[in-house]
């Protein structure tokens, strides 16, 4: 086996080297990350009512959104291929074009599944869009924060744009215990990812966002040692964050520019954090009850306890 994993880009395996565990990770992409879906992750996708979708805009801002659908909406007629019979509605910051890089998450919230997929968009139409696949692979359920949802058609409300949070922004972060971030592999790398998208879940108890004068302080806690958010956030620090608003539809999307701290009195505050994410909000996008899903009562990740 390689003493290097090419599965990895040069920002996941510096933080790999940085946190000691490269010798530990060397190979391991190559096992657990596939440029096919097997069939237990195409019959995943095909039973969601939702598929997060991480993307980047024209001036380079990554964009985490959602998209929502009677189970079955997500499809895979072949391993290498998901097609999505859905559109973002208007407002949404969600970019489609054919040779564009996605960043696409699979998850059920109430069972704590979720699978990644990254790929590419091969085709779109009037009613969706078809992704291929570039890498294909399953994530731990840490931090999950278990609730059922079921689709039920919703017309998308009122779009409002900022260049800061307004104060139901910050009442929806603060009050927030599942949000999802996109990031991205930078434009003009060598690297066949160049423009790679990755978008992944973080959960907390509510308050584990804390907002002040536009900047979001959220703990990082032990996860699987990928690093697919932090490692592109190291080498381009700009991500979206998605906070969805589980009683109204509320869609809030936020871009932000990111520091990662690995040390010092604010992480030592943070209980059970290893790192913290500091992240400078540049603009804020709302739609209000927009996301056709309604959801069952929580339950609490267990990992949760005592933060």
């Amino acid at each position: 086996m390689s003493s290097t994993d090419d599965s990895f880009h040069r920002g996941e395996r510096a933080l790999h080297e940085r946190l000691g565990v490269g010798a530990r990770m060397a190979g391991v992409g190559q096992i657990a990350i596939r440029d096919f879906m097997p069939d237990q992750h195409r019959e995943f996708f095909a039973q969601l009512p939702f598929l997060v979708v991480g993307s980047v805009d024209g001036k380079g801002q990554p964009w985490a959104s959602v998209l929502a659908g009677p189970p079955g909406f997500v499809s895979a007629p072949d391993p290498r291929l998901l097609e999505i019979r859905a559109l973002p509605i208007v407002g949404d910051p969600l970019v489609l074009a054919v040779g564009r890089h996605l960043g696409l998450l699979g998850i059920e919230p109430h069972t704590r599944r979720r699978n990644r997929m990254n790929g590419v968009v091969e085709s779109i139409s009037a009613v969706g869009f078809s992704v291929r696949v570039q890498q294909s692979f399953g994530n731990c359920p840490k931090y999950i924060q278990a609730r059922k949802p079921e689709f039920v058609p919703r017309v998308g409300g009122v779009v409002s744009r900022s260049p800061v949070l307004d104060a139901d922004a910050v009442r929806a972060l603060c009050s927030a215990d599942t949000f999802f971030i996109a990031s991205a592999y930078p434009a003009g790398e060598s690297d066949s990812r160049a423009h790679g998208i990755d978008v992944s879940h973080r959960g907390g108890n509510p308050g584990f966002i804390r907002v002040e004068d536009g900047v979001l302080r959220i703990p990082d806690y032990v996860g699987n040692n990928f690093f697919n958010t932090l490692g592109n956030l190291a080498i381009n620090p700009r991500a979206g964050v998605l906070v969805v608003d589980f009683a109204s539809g509320d869609l809030l999307f936020v871009a932000a520019t990111v520091e990662i701290l690995w040390s010092g009195v604010e992480v030592d505050a943070a209980p059970k954090a290893k790192r913290l994410l500091v992240m400078k909000v540049t603009e804020m996008v709302r739609l209000a009850g927009s996301l056709g899903l309604k959801w069952g009562e929580v339950e609490v990740s267990p990992f949760l306890a005592g933060t």
